[in-house]
């Protein structure tokens, strides 16, 4: 067992690391502050190769693995980017791993460059307001009609749909009083994402404001019958795909803030100076910290291990959701002791810790709450009785 990085995998981080350099943390306050999208960043990231990360090298990509992404995705937000910079490009990196698993190989010569070129941004459109995570009683409803189908319905917390240029959307095609299983009947389009069509709205949310999350509301949205993913009424199960390496990428973005709030906090430590010594001198000042580094650690070690099994074609849903959990958790925790660390300065903007609080939350809560997961790995691993 080799837990060292590949010499790609370092090579990967570094040039990573590299290309944050030049997006420092007032970058970042800044996109915070004015509701900006990071376009220089994504800009960026995609004239470097990185956007292509897990494509098939065919269609302009690198054909790298979950592993070399989650890296990747780590080094992003440990940078100080944290989930603005991540989320900029989250959903370019792991969504579209159903059309490159289901689409024909006229779709994926078609959506998959654009892409990996940065010349188009995608946005992930499942969840809505009345369903939640229960997916398979989705109410976005897509009838077809010739070489189209119409839309209507709406999606919520949709992550940059106000600069995508494209959606990956689930839709019902089959009532579900008509399919012998909730999880039948379900269709998935990657189609363009017109704003003079649908009405898109910008959801005014508590962390991350230089990438939106809005709601999306259609009606007699036509989507081309071409633009359909693999065969009518298997979208749920193309759509699980995706969901696995995107509690990786959760996972280690998750991870690189703690990081990056450690970082901040050990440094003022040793630098704040009250009652003649160092803060950091002091146990109750250290041991918080010391604490943190463990934890993030050891959730960055099954946050790779689940992203190894999925790259070698091993089950990996309890790894994933393990990992997810545990670097929420400890993300969460290193960023709360980071403010605590600063005391007082902690609660103001200039010094950075509180939007990395603030963005926490997200993979806290995001795309499965911790409560699904402990439910999963009850039911799943220990075989215990669904509660749900």
């Amino acid at each position: 067992m080799d837990f060292a990085l590949t010499p790609d995998q370092e090579a990967v981080r570094e040039g990573v690391v590299a290309l944050c350099s030049g997006f420092d943390d007032a970058y970042w306050h800044g996109c915070d502050k004015a509701h900006e999208f990071p376009h220089a960043f994504h800009k960026a990231i995609a004239e470097a190769g990185y956007l292509g990360i897990c494509i098939p090298e065919e269609y302009g990509g690198s054909g790298l693995g979950i592993h070399d992404a989650a890296i990747m995705m780590e080094a992003i937000s440990g940078s100080g980017a944290g989930m603005t910079g991540a989320s900029a490009i989250h959903m370019n990196i792991f969504g579209l791993n159903p059309v490159v698993v289901f689409g024909t190989e006229e779709q994926k010569a078609r959506f998959l460059p654009p892409l990996v070129r940065g010349e188009e941004k995608a946005c992930f459109g499942v969840t809505e307001p009345t369903t939640g995570l229960d997916t398979t009683r989705l109410k976005t409803r897509a009838v077809r009609k010739g070489d189209k189908y119409i839309v209507d319905g709406q999606k919520v917390w949709i992550s940059t749909a106000q600069v995508a240029d494209r959606i990956l959307l689930l839709a019902r095609t089959t009532p579900l009083d008509q399919v012998s299983k909730p999880t039948e009947g379900l269709s998935l389009f990657y189609t363009k994402l017109d704003r003079d069509r649908a009405r898109v709205v910008e959801i005014d949310k508590m962390g991350r404001a230089g990438v939106d999350s809005n709601e999306i509301f259609f009606e007699g949205y036509e989507v081309p019958a071409e633009d359909r993913i693999g065969e009518e009424g298997k979208g749920f199960r193309y759509i699980l795909h995706g969901m696995n390496p995107e509690r990786v990428l959760i996972g280690a973005e998750a991870i690189g803030l703690g990081r990056a709030a450690l970082a901040r906090a050990a440094g003022y430590a040793k630098e704040r100076v009250v009652f003649g010594r160092p803060i950091g001198q002091n146990q109750g000042v250290q041991h918080p910290l010391a604490a943190d580094w463990m934890a993030l650690e050891a959730a960055w070690l099954m946050v790779q291990n689940a992203a190894w099994r999925y790259d070698q074609d091993l089950d990996c849903a309890a790894q994933a959701n393990a990992g997810k959990y545990l670097a929420a958790e400890a993300g969460l925790k290193a960023c709360q002791n980071a403010i605590m660390t600063h005391g007082g300065f902690g609660y103001a903007r200039e010094y950075h810790v509180e939007r990395y609080m603030r963005e926490a939350m997200i993979p806290w809560i995001a795309p499965v709450s911790p409560n699904l997961i402990l439910c999963h790995i009850a039911e799943r691993v220990l075989g215990l009785p669904k509660s749900y």
